[in-house]
């Protein structure tokens, strides 16, 4: 039983802005973490995410959170990146 839950992909359902470079996201496994961004503003394209009206502007794709189809991290990422709620 445990190998069949490691197996699941691992998707974002929700994101919602909350404050400062911060996002409350849901993942497919029912669990809520917040994850600031900040420290991943600060190298190559990412630097873009700076701008707040950018940062605000995130789309959800099948898997992920999108910006513009030009930023986009693995939920894998962000949920290592995130604290849990």
């Amino acid at each position: 039983m445990k190998q069949q839950k490691e197996a699941q992909l691992l998707t974002v359902t929700a994101a919602v802005y909350v404050t400062g470079n911060t996002l409350r996201i849901t993942f497919s496994n029912g669990e809520e973490r917040l994850l600031d961004f900040t420290p991943l503003m600060q190298q190559g394209i990412c630097r873009k995410l700076q701008d707040k009206n950018y940062f605000k502007s995130f789309t959800l794709d099948p898997f992920t959170i999108d910006w513009n189809n030009e930023i986009g991290f693995a939920p894998e990422y962000l949920y290592e990146q995130s604290v849990r709620l």
